[in-house]
C-alpha cells in the first residue's frame, strides 16, 4: 500500500500547483528537510484533501453524514493502516508520515481526519503492538481499506478523565468471556465493524485488573445508544456502546489478562501524535481562511492584511501553529525512533489543540461577521478545534502528564 500511496505524488504534485496554498506547503516541508517521501506523501494528501473533501466537508458536518465514500478512497491509498507492516495489509510508513497525513486530511475535514486518526492509533495501534499474529491477521487486515473501520473503547458515563476506574466489567464462563457495562463518548461507533474494549476483570486489583477484549460489531448483547449531537466533528458518529451479558470467545482477549490500563496508556501516547495532527490541520485551514480573506477584503481602500493589528493576528497565529507542528513531528519521530515519547506526546497535543482553538478564534475574528456564517468555512474550523482539548485526554491532564513526567526526569 506504501507504493500505491506514493505513486500518486509525481501527479499530484503537478496538479496541487494549482492550489495558492501550496507555497505554504513548500514553506513548511521543504524548509524543514523533510525526507522526500514525506514531501510526496504530503503533496498526495492536499491533492486528496483540496478535490475530495474541502468540496463537500461543509455539507458533511450540516448533515451529521459519514463520508462513506472518502473513507474507501483513503483506503484504497493506505490511509486508513499507514504505520501497519504490509504483511497485515498496511501502507508500511511510519508515525511521522501518519502525522503528516493526518494534518492534511485535517485540514480538509476534521471530522474525516478523526476518523482516521482512530482507525490508526486507537483501533489498528493497540491490535498491532499487543496482538497475536493469528490476531493481527483476522483483527487487523479486514481495516485497512476502508469497507471496515474500527473503535476505541475506554471511556465511561462516569469515570471521564480517571480510565482506572472501569465499571464494565468482564467475566470468564467456560471458553467465553461475557461482558456488562456501558462504553461512553465512542467515536466511530455507529460506523464500526469492530472496537477494543476496556473491561474489569479483577476488581481487587483496581486498574491492574482491567483487561483489553477485541469484539465484533455487531454482535449479541452489544447494543448503540443514540448518536450524539455535537458541536462540532460532527461528520464522525460518537455514542455509548452497552454491553449486556456480550459473549465473545476466550481468545478475543487482547494480550495478557489485566495488561488493559497498560495498554490504554501506550495507545493514548500514540493516539494524542494523531489528535495533535487532527488539531494542525483545522488551525492550518483557519489560517489558510484568514490569510486568503484579508488579503481581498478591502477597506479604507486597500486589503485589510496592510493594517497592522491584523498583521500582528496573523503573525502570533503563524507562530502558534509552527511550535505545536515542531512538538508534532518531534514525537512522531521519537516514536519512530523506539524513544520514550509520552511527555512530548502530551506536549504536542496541547499544543497544537491549544493552538487550533485560539487561531480558529482569531480566524473569525479577522472575517468579523463573514466568520460568523457558515457561508465561510472558518465557524466549522472554530466548533471542530473545540474537541481537540478535550478528547484522548483534556489539556489538564496533559498538564498533569508532562508534569509527571518532567518530575520523573529530575529525580532520576
Amino acid at each position: 500500500m506504501a507504493a500505491t500511496l506514493l505513486a500518486r505524488g509525481g501527479s499530484a504534485a503537478a496538479r496541487a500547483l494549482t492550489f495558492g496554498c501550496l507555497r505554504q506547503l513548500h514553506t513548511v516541508y521543504q524548509t524543514v528537510e523533510l525526507p522526500e517521501t514525506h514531501q510526496m506523501l504530503c503533496r498526495t494528501c492536499r491533492d486528496f484533501a483540496e478535490k475530495e473533501l474541502v468540496p463537500v466537508a461543509a455539507q458533511l458536518d450540516k448533515e451529521h453524514r459519514f463520508p462513506d465514500e472518502q473513507v474507501k478512497k483513503m483506503g484504497a491509498l493506505g490511509l486508513l493502516a499507514m504505520d501497519v507492516p504490509e504483511e497485515y495489509k498496511g501502507a508500511g510508513l511510519d508515525y511521522l508520515a501518519y502525522s503528516i497525513a493526518v494534518e492534511e486530511i485535517s485540514r480538509g475535514c476534521a471530522s474525516t481526519g478523526v476518523i482516521m486518526s482512530v482507525n490508526n492509533s486507537l483501533y489498528l495501534g493497540p491490535i498491532l503492538k499487543f496482538g497475536s499474529e493469528e490476531q493481527k491477521h483476522q483483527w487487523i487486515a479486514p481495516f485497512t481499506s476502508g469497507d471496515k473501520i474500527g473503535c476505541f473503547a475506554l471511556s465511561e458515563p462516569g469515570n471521564g478523565s480517571d480510565a482506572g476506574a472501569a465499571s464494565t466489567v468482564a467475566r470468564l464462563d467456560g471458553n467465553e468471556w461475557v461482558l456488562n457495562g456501558t462504553k461512553a463518548w465512542i467515536t466511530n461507533a455507529w460506523d464500526a465493524s469492530a472496537v477494543v474494549v476496556f473491561a474489569t476483570t479483577d476488581k481487587s486489583q483496581k486498574h491492574k485488573g482491567i483487561s483489553a477484549f477485541l469484539v465484533p460489531m455487531p454482535t449479541a448483547g452489544l447494543s448503540l445508544g443514540k448518536k450524539e449531537d455535537k458541536l462540532g466533528i460532527r461528520a464522525s458518529s460518537t455514542a455509548n456502546l452497552i454491553f449486556e451479558d456480550c459473549r465473545i470467545p476466550k481468545a478475543n482477549l487482547l494480550g495478557q489478562q489485566g495488561m488493559g490500563f497498560k495498554i490504554a496508556m501506550q495507545t493514548l501516547d500514540s493516539g494524542r501524535i494523531g489528535i495533535a495532527s487532527q488539531a494542525l490541520g483545522i488551525a492550518q485551514g483557519a489560517l489558510d481562511c484568514a490569510v486568503d480573506y484579508a488579503e481581498k477584503r478591502l477597506a479604507f481602500g486597500s486589503p485589510i492584511s496592510k493594517l497592522q493589528a491584523i498583521q500582528f493576528k496573523l503573525a502570533d497565529m503563524a507562530l502558534a501553529l509552527e511550535s505545536a507542528r515542531l512538538l508534532t513531528w518531534r514525537a512522531a519521530m521519537l516514536k519512530d525512533n523506539g524513544k520514550p515519547y509520552t511527555k512530548e506526546a502530551a506536549m504536542a497535543k496541547l499544543a497544537a489543540s491549544e493552538a487550533a482553538t485560539a487561531i480558529s478564534h482569531q480566524a473569525i475574528q479577522i472575517l468579523g461577521g463573514m466568520g460568523y456564517v457558515t457561508e465561510m468555512p472558518a465557524e466549522r474550523h472554530y466548533r471542530d478545534a473545540r474537541i481537540t482539548e478535550i478528547y484522548e485526554g483534556t489539556s489538564e491532564i496533559q498538564r498533569l502528564v508532562i508534569a509527571g513526567q518532567l518530575l520523573k526526569e529530575y529525580r532520576g
